[in-house]
């Protein structure tokens, strides 16, 4: 399963490489396309842990000023 990540940023907030720096600390690389970052389970992974690791998210990125969505998708329905 691999988690995608979309960002928004904010001119009153952190700068894109702060964001950057943090998010890749999390284990999220950065693609081009549709999403900004992609995060690979490697496995599948039940929604409990998607919910806790969308909280971890949300906590890395509080006060950054970024507004986000997160879609956690199948790899065999990509």
């Amino acid at each position: 399963m691999k988690t995608y990540l979309l960002i928004w940023f904010s001119s009153n907030g952190a700068s894109p490489s702060d964001v950057n720096r943090s998010l890749m600390s999390m284990g999220f690389k950065p693609i081009q396309g549709a999403y900004d970052y992609v995060y690979d389970w490697g496995n599948n992974v039940d929604l409990d842990e998607i919910l806790r690791f969308g909280d971890k998210v949300h906590l890395s990125l509080h006060d950054t000023g970024t507004m986000f969505k997160i879609e956690t998708i199948n790899g065999a329905n990509e």
